[in-house]
Formats: structure tokens, C-alpha cells, sequence
């Protein structure tokens, strides 16, 4: 009791000395009973611990409603698998195509047409209505949870000490209070949407990048709920309390107070840093890293502003420490290897460089190393930190061939832009080696797989549009890789639309486009190449051109392309230039998605995307455009278009 009356004697109108007894309270100091105050205190009292009882209730009732969506997504995951025609997916149940899996198709077609574009670009960014809408059903929840329960009255109370002063309670106490009952709780939720390795993608099968907008946003809500709790209190003990301004002084030096001072302020530096703007002036590294510090001093002050309440902060900890452990523990797994002396420790994989010149738009490092470990999946990615340059750093590249195991290890291949930053020094690393030999090497450390399987759930009725733009091309073309090493399919429709700025940036990747040409007769997959930045009839020093009908044969026989088997093999596709001198064009993608789909036989369509983000935004309103549940109701099939994109933008 005594401990109760130290602690709030300077703040709170409650006399513990005279109390009774005392009636706890989860999440709150313990309430005197009987109240000894007047009666519009004891009144003010009632509805304060009221309020916050609600208060701890609804975060209940909050974590219970997500933990059962999460639930609810896992065993639908299971039970809704969908199933191969030559066996089922483990753990998946079998579901003929009856009327429940039309309807679901149909339902996923409606969806898909009315929430998958971009919604509002100006605010959002490139973000779909799918998960705006999410952020608004979270943002209306957390409204009605942030009135409900108050009673919205005011008590006007003696000040004991002051006879003739008198107090204004009034229900914005309780009401900023149970602001920052739910700020506290939602800090697991954030630190959970930004884990990368994430407990909410192993259970739902969504990838972890998915949930960066959402932690991003419920960030900004945290912020407008901690301001709205500092704004409230500030208004009630600088104002409504008297006498002033002794209330405001003795309230402000209490250390509860300065605790929550420094959260506010280190809050506010996480919603500054986490702009788009100061992204851009500090550079992302730096935005990286703050954010992890700023994060954890900001859940430590909220600690030591209202300890009662660490069953919110103690799991965002815990889940911070175990997603960086974690990170830890799978690196060290890939790289515990033989060393060259014969023992076994950490050893980084040398990767060797191919270095492609661009200086008007960055030069392309094309990597390619072996590595002992379990193959990924494709459509997965890797984190790779090149300790050459900066053991501190670390960025996501997805692989550009198929995830195989050879004697234990499995190849990677990467390609990069060179443009600033990492990549610009990884450039100029491999000029430099490439000037004294005719190799260049970096060590290479890679974290990871992460990301989703973009290739099981491939039916053999789906049809394949594969639509890139540059180095997009690493994300889909393992998907062309798998499907040509399958047998192919009657009536499925195949299609790679790639977009390049030169004709000579088909070397990047020419022996995997050489074997996808080789085997487009046998598997029906049609090549479109359309190249941006170069006028019709420019000549290129290591392309060969030769006119073939309005389109160009390109013969790559640079020698910094790759050759295949040890021997330069010329490569001839179908290539079509649609830029002009000065002026960059792009392709007309809604033509070439709807004459894709209007042109399928049967089945569904996938269409798999990866490129700057405007091509990415464009292909979300085509494809959506494109679906119509009530025509894939009554069968039509052609009109249940999905799209797979590599959604790491913000990358």
C-alpha cells in the first residue's frame, strides 16, 4: 500500500494511507475502496477504472479477432489447397471442380477485378485496393474500440488544498488513456508485420514483403493514437487542473512522465525517418538501421512509462530478437562448411562477375557462384551481403536459374543494376579485377530463401503470360526454366513479353533465353522482345544486326557475354524495336495481356510480373480488368486471370 502511494501520491486523488482495501486492476495501479474523495471525484474514479477495464477487454477482444482470422487462413490454407492432376500437394484435401470450387473461382475473379489495382497512388503508393481496404477495416475497428465504453460527462471538484480552486475532470482522461491502452497493444502486431522471418508467413503462406504496408501504416496509426494520448493529458494537468502552474511542474518531473516524453519524441522521429521523403535524403541503409535502434528505445521508454502495461512490450521484444536470431542461425547453416584446410567452419561463396557496360543507365553485374545447401523455390529470393564493400549491408536478389542440387551444393545466378550505393561499388570492384585478369571474384554471404513458391500451385490448365522489364526478367524466367523441363501441355498458352532499353542486354541472361528458344516449339511458348531505347536500324559493337521482315535477328557475340559449353554461341531471336532516338516507348501491355487471354484455348490464366513499378501498377488494372466472376460462374474460364508479381517495390 505504501508502494501505491509513493508512486502516485503526486498525481493521483486517491488516498491509498486511508484505503480499506485494495481492488486490483490488470494494467492499472489498484483502486482504493472505499473512495474517501467527493462525490464527483469518486464518480470521475468509477468511470477512469471502468474505462480502462473496457480498455484491457477490447485489446483482448482485438488479439482474439486477429488470431482467429490467422487461424481461420491457416486451415483454409490446408483445406483449400487446390490439387495437381498428378497427385495432391501434401497436406492439401482434394476438391473436385464442383460448384464450390466454380464459386471460389469466381468469387477470386470478382475480387480480383474490384481490389486489385492501385488505390489512391498519391497517398498509398503503389499499393492494391486489397489492402487499403484492409487498413481501413483495421482503422474502423480500432475507431469503435477507441469511443466505445466512455461516458462523455463533466465533473467540476474541489481542490483540497486549495479551497476555492476547483478541478475540471472530464472524459478525455479515460478517453487518452484508452488511446494509449491500444497504441501499447498494437506494438506486437508492428513488430510482427515487419519481421522477416515471419511467423504470419509460415502460417498464412503470405509473404512477409506483402505485410510492409500494413506495418507501415498501423506505424502512422501508433504515432496519431501516441500524439492524441500526449495531446490529451497535456491539455488536462497544463489546464484543467489547478492550481496551475504548479500541477503542470510537479506532473512533468515525474519520471513516469519524462519516460513517456522520450517515447513521444522517439516516436516521432520513426514517423519522420519512415517518409518517403527522408528515405530519399538519408538513404535507405540509414532508415534501415535507425529504425531498428529508434524501435527498440521507443518499446523500452513506453516500458518505463507505464510498466503495467509490458505484457505488449515484452513479446514486441522478444519477437524482435528471435526474427534477428534467426537471421542469424539460417546464414551461418548455408555458409558451415569444409574450409580449405579440411576443418569445417563460416566460409563466404566466391562468386564470379561478369561485368556489362551501361553508362547511360548503370552497368549490370551478372553473379554466379555454387553453395552447398537445400535447394529454394522458385519465386524465392535471397538477401546478399558483399563483404568487399560492406559487411553491414545486405540486399534481396532472386535468383535468375532453376533452384537444383548437383553433388550437394546448388547454383546461383544473379543479375544487378549498378546504379549507387552497394551495387555501384560491387561495379566498380569487378571493373578493377577485370582490368588485371581475365576473372573477377567477390565473397558473397547469403541470408535467406524467403519469399513465396510462385510455381507449385501451377495447374497444367493454366496458362503462362511472363511480363518483365529489365532485370525483372530473374523473377520470372525460372518459371519458363521449370516448365520447359516438363512435358509440355496440350492448348496451354505460353508467352514471355520482355522489355529491354538494348538489344545487347539480351546477354545478361543468354544461355537460359537460349534454352527457353530452344524449346519453344516443343512446349508452344512464344518470345516477344521489345527493346525501348534504341531507333530502328542503330547499330549496337557487339550486336550484328540483319533486317528480317520488320523484326532483327541479334547475334550475341560479345566477349562479355556468357558462352555456352565453353563455345560463343550465337543467339537469334525474334526482336522487336519499338523505341525511337530519344525517345523511350513501352510496350502496349493491355493489348498484349487481352490478346493473350482472348487468344487461349481453355483454363485459367497466371500472369506473372516483375519490373519497374509503373508496369507493375499498369498490370494490375489490365489484369484486373480482365476478370469477370460472373462469366467464370457459368464456365468461362478464360476470364479468371490472376497476377504474381514481385511486390518488393519499396526494395
Amino acid at each position: 500500500m505504501e508502494n501505491h502511494a509513493g508512486l502516485l501520491a503526486p498525481r493521483h486523488i486517491q488516498n491509498y494511507s486511508e484505503a480499506d482495501s485494495l481492488e486490483p486492476h490488470w494494467g492499472y495501479y489498484s483502486r482504493v475502496v472505499p473512495c474517501t474523495n467527493d462525490a464527483g471525484s469518486c464518480e470521475y474514479l468509477d468511470q477512469v477504472y471502468y474505462s480502462h477495464d473496457l480498455s484491457i477487454l477490447y485489446s483482448g477482444i482485438l488479439w482474439s479477432t486477429i488470431l482467429g482470422i490467422v487461424f481461420l487462413w491457416t486451415i483454409g490454407r490446408k483445406v483449400w489447397a487446390p490439387s495437381r492432376a498428378d497427385g495432391l500437394i501434401p497436406g492439401s484435401i482434394s476438391i473436385r471442380k464442383s460448384s464450390v470450387t466454380r464459386f471460389i473461382r469466381a468469387f477470386s475473379a470478382y475480387v480480383r477485378s474490384s481490389l486489385l489495382p492501385d488505390a489512391a497512388r498519391p497517398i498509398f503508393g503503389r499499393t492494391t485496393r486489397l489492402q487499403v481496404l484492409i487498413l481501413a477495416a483495421l482503422a474502423s475497428y480500432l475507431l469503435v474500440w477507441s469511443f466505445a465504453g466512455i461516458t462523455y460527462q463533466i465533473w467540476i471538484t474541489p481542490v483540497k488544498a486549495n479551497p476555492g480552486l476547483y478541478n475540471t475532470r472530464s472524459s478525455l482522461g479515460p478517453f487518452s488513456d484508452r488511446i494509449g491502452v491500444l497504441a501499447y497493444a498494437l506494438t506486437p502486431l508492428s513488430i510482427l508485420l515487419s519481421s522477416r522471418e515471419s511467423i504470419l508467413s509460415l502460417l498464412t503462406g503470405v509473404p512477409y514483403q506483402s505485410f510492409n504496408f500494413l506495418h507501415r501504416w498501423l506505424g502512422y496509426i501508433i504515432f496519431i493514437q501516441g500524439s492524441v494520448h500526449t495531446i490529451g493529458w497535456t491539455i488536462i494537468e497544463v489546464r484543467l487542473y489547478q492550481p496551475q502552474p504548479t500541477t503542470a511542474i510537479e506532473w512533468i518531473v515525474q519520471p513516469y512522465i519524462i519516460w513517456g516524453v522520450v517515447a513521444m519524441i522517439l516516436l516521432m522521429l520513426l514517423f519522420v525517418l519512415s517518409t518517403p521523403w527522408a528515405i530519399r535524403v538519408t538513404g535507405y541503409e540509414f532508415f534501415r538501421k535507425a529504425h531498428y535502434v529508434l524501435a527498440l528505445i521507443y518499446i523500452g521508454a513506453c516500458w518505463g512509462h507505464w510498466e503495467q502495461l509490458k505484457a505488449f512490450l515484452l513479446p514486441s521484444i522478444l519477437i524482435w530478437f528471435l526474427d534477428r536470431g534467426v537471421r542469424m542461425l539460417r546464414t551461418a547453416l548455408i555458409h558451415h562448411q569444409y574450409l580449405p584446410d579440411g576443418s569445417m567452419g563460416f566460409r563466404a561463396a566466391p562468386a564470379s562477375l561478369t561485368h556489362f557496360s551501361d553508362p547511360e543507365h548503370g552497368d549490370i553485374i551478372r553473379m554466379d557462384f555454387v553453395q552447398p545447401h537445400d535447394a529454394w523455390k522458385i519465386g524465392q529470393h535471397f538477401y546478399l551481403c558483399f563483404t568487399e564493400s560492406s559487411i553491414w549491408q545486405s540486399h534481396p536478389f532472386t535468383p535468375l536459374n532453376l533452384p537444383q542440387t548437383h553433388n550437394g551444393t546448388v547454383s546461383h545466378s544473379y543479375i544487378m543494376r549498378a546504379k549507387k550505393g552497394e551495387t555501384k561499388k560491387i561495379a566498380d570492384i569487378a571493373l578493377k579485377k577485370l582490368a588485371l585478369s581475365s576473372k573477377a571474384t567477390t565473397p558473397v554471404i547469403l541470408t535467406g530463401p524467403y519469399g513465396e513458391s510462385i510455381a507449385e500451385t501451377l495447374m497444367p490448365e493454366d496458362n503462362i503470360l511472363c511480363v518483365a522489364g529489365g532485370t525483372g526478367i530473374t523473377y520470372v524466367l525460372p518459371v519458363l526454366l521449370d516448365l520447359i523441363q516438363k512435358p509440355a501441355v496440350r492448348d496451354r498458352k505460353i508467352q514471355l513479353i520482355w522489355a529491354i532499353r538494348r538489344k545487347v542486354d539480351l546477354c545478361w541472361v543468354e544461355q537460359e533465353i537460349v534454352s527457353v528458344n530452344n524449346a519453344a516449339r516443343s512446349h508452344g511458348i512464344e518470345v516477344h522482345i521489345y527493346v525501348t531505347r534504341e531507333a530502328s536500324g542503330s547499330s549496337t559493337s557487339s550486336i550484328q544486326d540483319e533486317a528480317l521482315d520488320g523484326s532483327e535477328k541479334v547475334t550475341c557475340g560479345s566477349p562479355s557475354c556468357l558462352s555456352i559449353n565453353g563455345v560463343q554461341s550465337p543467339m537469334s531471336l525474334d526482336i522487336q524495336k519499338i523505341g525511337s532516338k530519344g525517345v523511350n516507348r513501352h510496350p502496349d501491355l493491355q493489348m498484349l495481356v487481352n490478346g493473350f487471354v482472348d487468344t487461349t484455348v481453355r483454363g485459367p490464366t497466371k500472369v506473372f510480373g516483375s519490373g519497374p513499378g509503373g508496369m507493375i501498377s499498369d498490370l494490375r488494372g489490365i489484369v484486373a480488368a480482365c476478370n469477370s466472376g460472373a462469366k467464370v460462374w457459368r464456365g468461362n474460364e478464360r476470364f479468371d486471370v490472376s497476377l504474381i508479381c514481385d511486390d518488393r517495390l519499396e526494395w
